[in-house]
């Protein structure tokens, strides 16, 4: 891409954000347009994605330079109180330089001091909320370490009783937050949750005195008049002026009926009209309309997931309360023999056990694993998909472009041959229709043509183009009428009620069935998935490729066809509602429902840059069949979180046996601290990695 001067003379300079995937060019327009342009990327592979959506100023997520700040400031700190409390580490006598000792022990307070109210600042916060609500999550027992950690330095130094661990704290502080930066930086670019300007074009076409114009989205306004072509989108709730509108509303709703909307009469922004051109008036504008409104709907909303982790969370709450009952045991118990004795233990107690490396094992280890996954091509949203990848039990596949590949189906033509005139006019009048079997039979018819032959159909002329939804299109084209639909549509007598049949000139020529073909290594993922536990098929479909499915799958009493988007988030609630984990594979918006309801959302996807609805997790379709390795390596992920997490506690256990007695020296509560997060980070990373190795291989294992 930065080599598009050699070939598209017009382009002088080109630079490429690699990181950003954004390209800056500068080019004459005397010898060449943006569209050649975006015409030359798109045959190079790097289709420009252009939606209303990139109009926002703010379209890419900037980073969170306050995380940067923290860690920087907790990272100095840490090197430098290091370094003044050097002569502690080789057991150096300080009596001789008390002075001196003393000065150095207030300069490390004064660096502590950024880390503790600075860079800690987000764990406080999260554990004083997680209090008030009556809970305990893994920021509780941090906080309260790192207070202990800062309050017995200070004491300690203040006093002249020992050197403090506030290098144990600045090393704590920093390693935590290196983690959550990590766990941001493994975030994909892919957008999971795109808003309503990624459903719209870029522009619309607004009726000026000089007649329609092209204008971008962000500059229509309620009072202005639009023109709607057919297969449009709405995108601003207006009142109808002319034509005939005939508004799907399924994109936003899941209701497949079209609704008829006469003149002088209000549509809605989201509905997607399916007959002639349509003038409306604007009533308001884009970002105020009604699309907006439905996006707060329950169907579309999927709770938030907390900043940390559900297995952190879940964990922390029996370390705190077991945590808590050491450190006042060993209070208790110090108490009458020696006060400061006691102290001394019940502090060391909460310093030495503070769940650091616990801490550390999500974000570094699940991490590591949304990485190698998002380099595979299967893109998590968070390390709590991962999670919830170990827990599903149940599995609902889509059909259409989940199981079966677009790519590979192909239109099954029974009936007269069509000459070449007749053709081109089928493959026409199919390019004005949305729907997938009018795709199809256009792309199976197009494969017949030649180049010149195939260039040539855009100079073909279409009058009185008319689209009844569920029953079929008509045209007329090079003085042919041509209609493509259902047999009732035709006004036929057919014994191939699936069938899609063709009249030119009102003489039936035949009929098409849509031959789907099932993804490469398809009955694997499906054989996979029933070793974990039922599988479920949820198709917009007929049942006419029954036959060809059923044999995948233990019961045909699992098949389900014909279910509608509501149909769909009805069955995931059903299934929910009996205890189950459920998982939903899916490749489109009539799945949105379900994937925001189901416990983890996967689409399927031939391009990862397209809109993906209320998805946890995006796949490429060329890496279907990996799907099992994918999940048995998230899974076998979550092991490796238990792993380190034992790890952390023989650290602990270590520790406490020290603690409880009232013999832990700041030196070894300096060392064993940041070694403990040092081993797990080195253990996630590691383990996460050489765990990969075998993740390619679809052989069925659990």
């Amino acid at each position: 891409m930065e080599n598009l001067y050699k070939l598209n003379e017009g382009v002088l300079t080109s630079r490429v954000n690699f990181l950003k995937k954004e390209l800056y060019l500068t080019y004459l327009d005397k010898q060449t347009s943006l569209r050649k342009i975006a015409e030359l990327l798109a045959s190079l592979g790097y289709p420009p994605a252009i939606n209303f959506g990139s109009l926002a100023s703010n379209t890419q997520k900037t980073p969170d330079m306050g995380l940067v700040y923290k860690i920087g400031v907790a990272g100095f700190a840490f090197g430098n109180i290091m370094l003044l409390s050097f002569p502690e580490y080789l057991g150096l006598n300080a009596i001789k330089e008390v002075a001196f000792s003393k000065y150095l022990g207030f300069l490390n307070i004064g660096l502590a001091l950024p880390v503790i109210f600075y860079s800690a600042q987000g764990y406080f916060i999260s554990a004083w909320r997680s209090l008030r609500r009556g809970q305990l999550n893994i920021d509780v027992p941090l906080a309260l370490g790192a207070a202990v950690l800062f309050l017995r330095s200070v004491f300690e130094i203040s006093t002249h009783s020992g050197a403090g661990y506030l290098d144990s704290l600045g090393g704590l502080i920093f390693f935590l937050l290196i983690g959550k930066w990590f766990q941001q930086r493994t975030y994909d670019h892919i957008s999971f949750e795109r808003d309503y300007k990624s459903y719209f074009p870029i522009t619309a076409r607004k009726k000026t005195p000089s007649g329609d114009v092209s204008i971008a989205l962000d500059q229509i306004h309620a009072g202005d008049e639009i023109t709607v072509r057919h297969g449009e989108l709405i995108p601003a709730d207006a009142i109808v002026l002319r034509g005939d509108a005939e508004v799907d509303y399924s994109f936003v709703t899941g209701e497949t009926q079209t609704i008829s909307v006469p003149s002088g009469e209000a549509v809605f922004a989201g509905g997607r009209q399916m007959g002639g051109n349509l003038a409306l008036f604007l009533t308001k504008d884009v970002a105020q309309s009604y699309l907006t409104q439905l996006w707060n709907e329950d169907v579309f909303q999927k709770a938030q997931d907390s900043p940390a982790s559900l297995l952190a969370n879940k964990i922390s709450r029996y370390f705190t309360i077991s945590l808590l009952t050491i450190a006042f045991v060993t209070l208790f118990y110090w108490w009458p023999y020696d006060v400061h004795t006691a102290i001394n233990a019940f502090t060391a107690v909460l310093i030495v056990a503070c769940p650091c490396a616990g801490a550390l094992a999500v974000p570094f280890t699940l991490g590591n694993s949304l990485r190698i996954l998002g380099r595979w091509g299967f893109f998590l949203k968070n390390t709590n998909a991962i999670e919830a990848l170990y827990h599903v039990n149940t599995f609902v596949v889509d059909k259409t472009g989940t199981l079966t590949a677009k790519e590979k189906s192909k239109a099954l033509y029974t009936g007269q041959d069509l000459n070449l005139e007749e053709k081109s006019a089928l493959i026409v009048l199919t390019r004005q229709s949305a729907h997938s079997l009018s795709q199809l039979i256009e792309q199976t018819f197009s494969e017949d043509l030649s180049p010149a032959e195939y260039d040539a159909l855009s100079k073909i002329e279409v009058a009185d183009f008319k689209e009844s939804l569920g029953k079929g299109i008509a045209a007329t084209i090079s003085g042919m009428k041509l209609q493509l639909g259902s047999p009732k549509f035709l006004g036929v007598e057919s014994s191939e009620p699936q069938g899609v049949y063709l009249s030119i000139n009102n003489a039936i020529k035949g009929f098409f069935v849509a031959n789907n073909q099932l993804r490469d290594h398809a009955a694997e993922v499906i054989e996979y998935f029933q070793s974990l536990g039922d599988v479920y098929l949820l198709s917009g479909d007929n049942d006419q490729e029954q036959a060809t499915i059923a044999p995948l799958f233990k019961s045909r009493q699992n098949l389900h066809f014909r279910q509608s988007p509501k149909d769909k988030l009805q069955f995931i609630q059903e299934l929910q509602s009996q205890g189950r984990q459920v998982m939903m594979i899916g490749d489109g918006l009539n799945d949105a429902g379900a994937l925001r309801k189901s416990d983890v959302g996967i689409v399927v996807t031939e391009d990862t840059s397209n809109f993906t609805p209320a998805s946890d997790g995006i796949l490429a379709a060329t890496r279907f069949g990996q799907l099992p390795g994918f999940v048995r390596y998230a899974r076998s992920s979550v092991r490796l979180v238990f792993g380190a997490y034992i790890l952390a506690l023989l650290y602990n256990i270590v520790g406490l046996s020290f603690a409880v007695q009232g013999t832990l020296s700041p030196v070894v509560a300096a060392i064993l601290m940041p070694l403990s997060s040092i081993t797990v980070v080195i253990y996630g990373t590691l383990t996460s990695n050489w765990m990969a190795k075998g993740m390619m291989n679809v052989k069925v294992n659990s």
